[in-house]
C-alpha cells in the first residue's frame, strides 16, 4: 500500500495538467478539478486510515535508493493534516463554482484559475509528504507561487498592491528558507529528516542553535507568527472570497507543520523553549487586540488568524507531547473554522456588497441562514463549550498546567484572556453585522464574483424570474454549510481525534522509530 503516498501529489499535478489543456472549456475544467480534488480527499483518507492501522507509510519515488530520490512519508500527522487540506480544498472549490455564478462578467478570470488551484493543491499535498528539506521547500515554491497568481488573478488595485507585499514577503521567507537547507546540508552532509536527528545531535550546539534559528525564522514568516505578520492582514483580506477562505485554511499551517516537523524530529523537544513560548504569547495577544480595533469584517478574522496561530506555538514550546498532541488537534481545528468563516464572510459581502462593520447592520432578519453559519463557527473560534475550539484549548491549557513552569502559566493566563477577548471580537460582529440595524444593500452588492466567474447572462434570467440577484448561490451557501457542519462535527469526534492527535505526537518525538521505518529502506521504497 505504500504505492498510495505519492497519489494525492500525482492526482493534483495531472489535474492541473489536464485542466491547463482544456483552455476555455470552462465547464470541463470544473467537471475535472472537482474529480481530482475528490480523489485528492480520498486517497489522503486512505493514507490516514493506513497510518493509523499499519504505521508510518514511506516510499522513494522511481524506486530510486534512499537519499537520492524523492521521499515521501505519510504517518499519522501528515497524513492527519493532508486529509483535512483536502476536505478544505474540495469545499472551497464547490463555493467557488457557485460564486462564479454571479452577475458580474468583469470579474471573470481567465482559465488559468483551475490548473492554478490544482498546482496549489499539489503544493501543500508536498509539502505534508516530504521526507526531506529540499522537498519540502519544493512543496512551499509550488503552493507560494500557485498563490501568488490566486491573489492577483482579478487585477484589481487593491489586489495588485496586496499581492506585491506578499510576493515580495514570501520571496524573503523562500530565501531564508533555502540557505537554511544550505547551511543544513553543509553542516550535516543531508537534508533527509530520517538522518538528520543524529547528525545535528553531533554537532557543537551553537551551530545546531544557529541551523534552528534559520528555519524558524523562515517558518515564522509563512505561519504569520508574531513580528513576523504583519503581511497577513494587509493580503488576506485583498483575496477572491475563496482564495482568502483556502488561504486562511491552509497557508499558514502549513508553516505550522514545518515548525512542528523539524522543532522536534530535528532539534528536539524543549529547544528553545523560551522563545516558542515568547512568540506564542506575542502572537496571541498582539493577533488579538488587532482584531478587536478592526471595523472590517475581513480584517477583523484575518487577525483572528494571526492570534490562534500562537495557541499552536504554545503547545509546540511546551516541549511536551500532551502539548504536541493539543497543538495538532488545534491545527485541524483552526483549518476548518477559518476556512468556514471566510466563507461565511463571503457570503455576507455577496449579500450585502460591503465588509464595513459601519454598514452593515440586520442581516439576520434577512438571512437567518447566514446568521447561524456566521455564529457556530465563531462561537467554535472563541472555545464555547462544547465545541471542538474548547476541547483543544481545554487541552492545551491542561498541558501548560501540567507543565508547571512559570513561563508555561503565563501562556495558559494568556490563552483565557485572548479567548475571552475573542468572544467580545466575534460578540461585536455579530451585534454589527446581524442584529443591530437595518440592512442597506451597498452599491455593487455582489460585484465580487471572484474566480471562477461565468459570463453567461444568467443575471437576465435571474431577475425575470424574480430571484434576488443578490441572494448567495445555493451552491456557495451548501459548500459553506458543509465546512461549518464539519468543524461542529468535530466536538463529536473529539476522543477519537485526540487520541490521533496524541499517536501524531509520537511519531514526531520519536526520532529513532522515524529513523527506523523511513531511514532503513531498500531501493525499492519497502523495508529490508
Amino acid at each position: 500500500m505504500r504505492v498510495l503516498v505519492p497519489l494525492p501529489v500525482l492526482l493534483a499535478l495531472a489535474g492541473c495538467a489536464v485542466t491547463l489543456a482544456l483552455g476555455q472549456r470552462r465547464h470541463l475544467q470544473r467537471t475535472v478539478t472537482l474529480v481530482v480534488l475528490a480523489g485528492v480527499t480520498a486517497s489522503a483518507a486512505v493514507l490516514l486510515v493506513l497510518a493509523v492501522t499499519e504505521g508510518t507509510q514511506h516510499v522513494t519515488v522511481g524506486g530510486w535508493p534512499g537519499g537520492v530520490g524523492i521521499s515521501l512519508v505519510a504517518d499519522r500527522l501528515s497524513a492527519l493534516l493532508l486529509l483535512t487540506s483536502s476536505v478544505v480544498t474540495l469545499a472551497v472549490m464547490v463555493f467557488s463554482i457557485g460564486q462564479g455564478r454571479t452577475r458580474d462578467v468583469r470579474s471573470a478570470p481567465v482559465s488559468i484559475y483551475h490548473p492554478t488551484y490544482l498546482a496549489l493543491t499539489a503544493g501543500v499535498c508536498i509539502a505534508f509528504l516530504a521526507g526531506d528539506l529540499f522537498n519540502l521547500y519544493v512543496g512551499f515554491e509550488v503552493l507560494l507561487t500557485a498563490s501568488y497568481v490566486l491573489l492577483t488573478l482579478d487585477g484589481t488595485g487593491a489586489r495588485i498592491r496586496a499581492g506585491a507585499t506578499y510576493v515580495i514577503v514570501s520571496l524573503v521567507s523562500s530565501m531564508v528558507f533555502l540557505t537554511g537547507v544550505g547551511l543544513v546540508y553543509a553542516a550535516t552532509g543531508t537534508v533527509a529528516m530520517a538522518d538528520l536527528p543524529g547528525r545535528i545531535a553531533a554537532l557543537p550546539p551553537a551551530v545546531a542553535t544557529a541551523l534552528q534559528l534559520v528555519l524558524l525564522v523562515a517558518f515564522g514568516i509563512k505561519a504569520a507568527a508574531f513580528p513576523l505578520s504583519g503581511w497577513l492582514p494587509d493580503s488576506y483580506p485583498a483575496a477572491a472570497a475563496p482564495v482568502a477562505a483556502v488561504f486562511a485554511g491552509l497557508l499558514t499551517k502549513v508553516g505550522v507543520y514545518a515548525i512542528v516537523r523539524t522543532h522536534e524530529l530535528l532539534f528536539g523537544a524543549g529547544t528553545l523553549r523560551l522563545l516558542l513560548l515568547g512568540v506564542a504569547l506575542a502572537t496571541l495577544v498582539v493577533g488579538i487586540l488587532g482584531a478587536v480595533a478592526q471595523h472590517d469584517l475581513r480584517r477583523l478574522v484575518a487577525f483572528t488568524l494571526v492570534s490562534h496561530i500562537g495557541f499552536m506555538l504554545f503547545g509546540v514550546g511546551l516541549g511536551s507531547t500532551a502539548g504536541l498532541a493539543a497543538a495538532v488537534f488545534y491545527a485541524v481545528h483552526h483549518i476548518l473554522v477559518q476556512t468556514a468563516l471566510f466563507l461565511v464572510v463571503g457570503l455576507v459581502e455577496h449579500r450585502a456588497g460591503t465588509t464595513s462593520l459601519r454598514r452593515l447592520g440586520g442581516l439576520a432578519a434577512v438571512t437567518p441562514g447566514t446568521a447561524l453559519l456566521f455564529l457556530l463557527p465563531a462561537l467554535n473560534l472563541a472555545g464555547i463549550p462544547p465545541f471542538s475550539g474548547f476541547l483543544g484549548k481545554l487541552a492545551l491549557l491542561r498541558a501548560g498546567v501540567a507543565d508547571g513552569g512559570w513561563d508555561a502559566w503565563v501562556l495558559v493566563v494568556a490563552s483565557v484572556v485572548t479567548s475571552l477577548l475573542t468572544l467580545y471580537a466575534v460578540a461585536r460582529v455579530w451585534s454589527a453585522v446581524f442584529w443591530s440595524g437595518r440592512l442597506g444593500l451597498a452599491d455593487g452588492a455582489g460585484r465580487d464574483a471572484g474566480p471562477g466567474a461565468e459570463p453567461d447572462g444568467r443575471e437576465r434570467g435571474e431577475r425575470s424570474g424574480g430571484r434576488d440577484p443578490h441572494r448567495p448561490r445555493r451552491t456557495m451557501v451548501a459548500a459553506t454549510t458543509g465546512v461549518v457542519v464539519l468543524v461542529t462535527g468535530l466536538s463529536l469526534a473529539g476522543g477519537p481525534l485526540l487520541a490521533v492527535a496524541q499517536g501524531a505526537a509520537d511519531d514526531t518525538t520519536d526520532a529513532q522509530r522515524y529513523q527506523r521505518v523511513v531511514g532503513g529502506v531498500d531501493d525499492a521504497g519497502g523495508e529490508p
